[in-house]
């Protein structure tokens, strides 16, 4: 069993894109990202900081969005595999169908790192993985619920992130196992929004709809930030105050979740850190310079936040990374 990995990120977000200690080994290196697009807010941080972690190391950077569609992305590994890039690091849109475009990258000594999610394919055909633990991120968020609403009744609508996604999954995985072992809060409604704040909020719309004008909705938890604020507007359209009438609670931790704290229309986010191309690149020097092999799972940190935890101030930290 491989061990996991626990990141240092006691420096604080703040501290992602310094550059003073990094050392020389990957400059001149080329190394394609496949990058699943721009869906949301995080996911434009996670871009903006892989760039920006990439300049710091004097790596030439092949980036590729995918626009949301796999074929794009293996696509887009087909070219830097065919360009003999150093190394490949992807965000893979969903888990499955990898298995012949990482074998035609391991054949052609390519070594290739999952950023942020993982796949459904033999663990030899990628060097690394870097992500949060997405079950935990979905149990933080459910016991937090638990804590909040104690024994009152809770009717819960989930919006769902892309369907067959490993985010979905898991972080549906984590909420759903945790409000389980209560007998009081109940998954109403669940629904994909596509990891958009356009879809939230049209999913937040039919739930409301559907569920008494949003009057018997106690919380509604959201797979990432992005959809809560969508929720959140829905809400406020039907004329009930989000984060009393119905609780907010989500994953991510962008700028706009925190602003919506400050305003009390959002109760809870979990953290995912956008900085997933910083382990990946330490980890690729250490094998192209030294054939270290990393471990197969680095982790990262899921930490939750709420109103109490400086939302202000979280707000202008991270307002620069991005998002």
């Amino acid at each position: 069993m491989f061990t996991f990995k626990k990141l240092a990120l006691a420096a604080g977000i703040g501290a992602l894109l310094s550059s003073a200690a990094y050392a020389e080994g990957l400059k001149g290196k080329v190394i394609g990202f496949s990058q699943i697009g721009s869906e949301s807010g995080w996911r434009a941080a996670e871009t903006s900081v892989t760039k920006s972690q990439a300049e710091d190391r004097g790596v030439d950077l092949k980036f590729a969005d995918a626009q949301q569609k796999q074929e794009n992305q293996i696509k887009a590994i087909r070219g830097f595999i065919a360009q003999g890039v150093d190394a490949i690091m992807v965000a893979p849109v969903v888990a499955t169908g990898w298995d012949d475009v990482l074998t035609e990258a391991k054949e052609a000594n390519i070594p290739v790192v999952l950023l942020d999610r993982g796949v459904d394919a033999p663990e030899d055909l990628y060097l690394t993985s870097v992500a949060s633990d997405q079950v935990k991120e979905g149990t933080v968020a459910g016991q937090w619920l638990i804590d909040t609403v104690k024994d009152k009744p809770c009717k819960v609508v989930e919006i769902e992130g892309t369907v067959g996604s490993t985010p979905a999954i898991n972080r549906k995985k984590g909420f759903d196992e945790a409000v389980a072992a209560v007998p009081t809060i109940s998954i109403a409604r669940s629904q994909t929004g596509e990891f958009t704040r356009s879809k939230g909020k049209e999913v937040m719309e039919g739930f409301i709809k559907a569920e008494g004008g949003g009057k018997d909705i106690c919380a509604v938890y959201a797979h990432n930030d992005d959809m809560a604020v969508g929720a959140i507007q829905a809400i406020k359209d039907a004329g009930l105050k989000p984060g009393t009438d119905i609780l907010v609670v989500s994953i991510d931790g962008v700028p706009d979740i925190f602003s919506a704290m400050v305003a009390g229309e959002a109760n809870a986010t979990v953290e995912l850190t956008p900085n997933m191309a910083g382990p990946a690149l330490d980890a690729l020097d250490a094998y192209l310079n030294g054939g270290t092999m990393p471990e197969k799972f680095i982790i990262t940190e899921s930490k939750l936040y709420t109103p109490a935890d400086d939302p202000q101030g979280e707000y202008d930290r991270r307002k620069g990374l991005g998002y």
